[in-house]
């Protein structure tokens, strides 16, 4: 057992205090970004410069370079996407509902205004329209001149048809019907809550062409926002008759994510992993970077202490009258 001698050699060990000095130095000049999972616990990145700073209509918007991810989108100070591994998100959002699908021909993406989501739809050559909604059209120009890597070319796709406007009123007044219906949006704050009620959720059935359709959407953390994570579920559950979460561990968000994808009758999990690489193949889907037939199941796994916060959680249904969600969003 080492005894008190040796914490303090331990603390004195030259080799030990060279490499606090390195670190030290390394982040002289540097700004550090911090951002909470909770209200107990986060993540942070370094910055090396800022290459753009705006209010938008709606936000602060800031793009900068970071140390680690390369290029990183901060709305109103919250990372939303780092370049270098945005992949974990996007590919993990549209793949699974977009392969589970026989035959999609038309997809709606609300939100989405960096390209990202955009980007993995546009691989499926199958598909013959693209709707993109978003509220913000400086996020969509920032995204156009900062972001290739991300959307990839994807916003002059000629089948992509961009609407600036608020995606709630589009879907509620749309008279179009989507074999999949998209939904990448910031964390439901603010007026963002009122896209995760049931409201909202029967306007997006009504939207879905048939029974076949599918709608997908982020559903925060298991781990780290339980209430928000089991209450998105269950307002789900109660417009959809077949909800299947899936996990995904995402760098931007610094944890675990969820990923929910709703059907009135297709168990996306159900769908052989033989069947999405064949669907893959069929529709030339290349440069995937995580997505594949093996991958889709393995996100559609249950964990059992994910199973257990879904079990003794206090969930509740979010509807317009009652909107807020019970976990905090800092």
């Amino acid at each position: 057992m080492a005894g008190p001698g040796s914490a303090c050699r331990a603390r004195l060990n030259p080799a030990a205090l060279w490499r606090l000095l390195l670190a030290a130095l390394r982040l002289r000049g540097k700004r550090r970004h911090l951002e909470s999972l909770s209200a107990n616990h986060g993540y942070f990145f370094t910055i090396k410069r800022t290459l753009l700073k705006l209010q938008t209509r709606y936000q602060s918007l800031e793009l900068v370079e970071s140390e680690a991810f390369g290029r990183v989108l901060l709305l109103d100070g919250i990372a939303q996407l780092f370049e270098t591994r945005e992949f974990q998100y996007h590919e993990a959002l549209a793949h699974p509902a977009l392969s589970a699908h026989p035959d999609p021909r038309s997809v709606l993406i609300i939100g989405g205004g960096d390209g990202g989501v955009l980007r993995q739809v546009c691989r499926h050559r199958s598909i013959e329209r693209i709707d993109l909604v978003d509220l913000d059209g400086e996020v969509v120009e920032v995204a156009r001149r900062w972001l290739p890597g991300v959307h990839g070319g994807s916003f002059d796709d000629p089948r992509v048809h961009i609407t600036i406007g608020d995606g709630r009123q589009f879907v509620e007044g749309c008279r179009k019907r989507y074999d999949v219906i998209l939904m990448d949006m910031t964390d439901p704050s603010g007026p963002s809550c009122l896209l995760y009620t049931q409201e909202f959720f029967r306007s997006v059935r009504r939207a879905l062409r048939d029974r076949r359709s599918i709608f997908s959407m982020h559903a925060e953390s298991a781990e780290d926002r339980p209430l928000a994570y089991t209450s998105i579920l269950r307002t789900l559950r109660s417009v959809f008759g077949k909800v299947r979460p899936m996990h995904q561990f995402v760098a931007q968000y610094g944890t675990l994510w969820a990923l929910v994808h709703a059907s009135p009758s297709i168990d996306v999990a159900a769908v052989p992993a033989a069947t999405i690489d064949r669907r893959l193949r069929q529709r030339r889907v290349g440069g995937l970077q995580l997505y594949n037939g093996a991958v889709h199941h393995s996100m559609a796994v249950s964990r059992p202490y994910i199973n257990r916060i879904v079990e003794q959680s206090d969930a509740r249904l979010i509807t317009d009258a009652a909107p807020d969600f019970p976990d905090a969003f800092e």
